[in-house]
């Protein structure tokens, strides 16, 4: 991996920074359970210590270059401590999931201390199954959800017989601390590094002027969709009021299948199902707290990997985000999923997500307080309501320490005013979700979680009965389905 001592964050990475404050944390994760018995802590630490030089920037902290004259950079910490992020504990008796996801919230609650790599990983003991958990807490800044799923590479094996990576002839070694001179110049050198990409693009324009004028156009018209998105808030609703610093987790595991066959049965793709199951959720939820939903859309912040399949093993966040349905005031579970379909269709065909690209490389020769401000800007209550993210995960078992992975949540965050966010992942013939809440705004974040599961079965039952074979009428003539509307 392209990992080195003295990078300069990206204009997104960088961003995630900025949108950082005492209630809203910029760290994701998930959560793995595992089958019996736990392996024992050295082993576990054993088995992390083998394969950090896979990821070298799990070993690098962030530094700041003298007088803010540039963004953030990624150096060694001479001082790293495996033990200070691999962590051990264990549930009490009973030792229920509901301890487990109560642990959760909690260890999502408290910020990464920048002074060190951004990252923990929990070992969690006393499950009620003789199983184990790995809680994972990474800070966006250094990784998104589309290389998460790579790195499970890292931690995972694909046998239960554990595969050791080929080990570095020389063991690691920090670099000297940088002094701020160094600083400046990996500054300047990433900025640089940042122009040669400008002028790779001119080169293009002069060698296929006719291709870069469409590219352009296409360009231009997303960045204006994204700002005339921008001039059309979202609608207030008690999702999006100040939160604390405190948090709630909830799951739900759902099977792949039963997406796919709703999506197969009705059309569209498993991500409009996902946003139409949370749609029914939602809607329901609302109910519950007596807020009306009739001609109410409310509006998803759904992140799209903008990641060249040859960077899929690169750290750092490349991402852009659409504005994606959730028609709550459709009652018909069909006619939403329909609505859905239409919407993300129409966004698809739209330049919304090249636009936010095209933002976030011009950003990447903003000052960091203008860079802070765009950020800030994009993340504004006004645009959305809640972060929905669907991230697609191995469709095979994996193992830890010849343990198998039985079952993986992921976790999102909430940006400032946002109290709750859904994050969904696939995994061996699972599409679990995992629900982050606000502690206080959210004390029935287990309403939504239910919402989703009985909105999943409602659509199933349908496609079923669109997809049953017809049954024979008694003398022996067939007899059509009756028409689901």
């Amino acid at each position: 991996m392209a990992q080195q001592h003295l990078d300069r964050l990206t204009a997104v990475d960088a961003s995630f920074l900025a949108q950082e404050g005492p209630a809203s944390h910029m760290h994701i994760g998930g959560i793995v359970l595992c089958e019996g018995p736990p392996p024992r802590f050295e082993e576990m630490l054993d088995h992390v210590r083998t394969r950090l030089h896979l990821v070298p920037r799990y070993r690098q902290r962030l530094a700041q270059p003298p007088l803010e004259t540039g963004r953030p950079l990624w150096v060694d910490d001479p001082t790293f401590n495996l033990e200070y992020h691999v962590r051990q504990t264990a549930l009490p008796s009973p030792g229920s999931e509901e301890q487990l996801m109560n642990l959760v919230g909690r260890i999502m609650s408290q910020q990464l201390d920048r002074s060190k790599p951004l990252w923990e990983m929990w070992i969690i003991e006393g499950l009620d199954d003789g199983g184990f958990a790995i809680i994972s807490k990474t800070h966006h800044s250094l990784i998104d959800g589309i290389a998460g799923v790579d790195l499970a590479t890292v931690m995972f094996d694909l046998t239960p017989v554990p595969v050791e990576p080929p080990h570095p002839d020389e063991p690691w070694q920090p670099h000297p601390e940088p002094t701020g001179v160094e600083l400046v110049a990996g500054g300047a050198i990433g900025l640089a590094k940042a122009a040669a990409g400008a002028v790779a693009g001119a080169l293009g324009i002069v060698r296929n002027p006719q291709a870069t004028l469409r590219a352009l156009s296409v360009a231009a018209e997303g960045v204006g969709e994204v700002a005339w998105a921008g001039l059309n808030p979202a609608p207030e609703t008690p999702l999006n009021v100040p939160i604390g610093p405190h948090r709630r987790y909830a799951v739900v595991r759902n099977r792949l299948d039963d997406f796919k066959l709703v999506k197969n049965a009705f059309g569209g793709t498993v991500n409009d199902v996902v946003l139409t199951v949370v749609s029914g959720a939602l809607r329901d939820w609302l109910h519950s707290r007596g807020v009306r939903t009739e001609g109410l859309e409310l509006r998803a912040l759904v992140p799209v990997s903008t990641r060249a399949s040859s960077s899929q093993l690169n750290l750092g966040n490349q991402i852009a985000a659409m504005r994606g349905p959730l028609p709550v005031y459709i009652d018909d579970p069909i006619a939403r999923l329909r609505a859905v379909k239409a919407s993300m269709d129409g966004l698809k065909e739209s330049k919304q997500a090249v636009g936010a690209e095209v933002l976030a490389g011009v950003q990447s020769f903003a000052p960091p307080t203008i860079l802070a401000q765009a950020s800030r800007l994009n993340f504004s209550t006004r645009l959305f309501n809640l972060i929905v993210t669907n991230v697609p995960g191995p469709q095979l078992p994996l193992y830890v320490r010849g343990r198998e992975m039985n079952d993986v949540f992921p976790v999102a965050f909430l940006p400032k005013d946002h109290a709750l966010a859904i994050a969904i992942m696939s995994y061996n013939g699972q599409m679990n979700f995992g629900l982050l809440g606000d502690y206080d705004a959210l004390p029935d974040i287990n309403r939504i979680a239910d919402g989703i599961e009985a909105s999943l079965a409602e659509l199933v039952a349908l496609a079923r009965r669109r997809t049953a074979p017809a049954r024979s009428s008694p003398n022996g003539a067939r007899r059509e389905r009756a028409p689901v509307v």
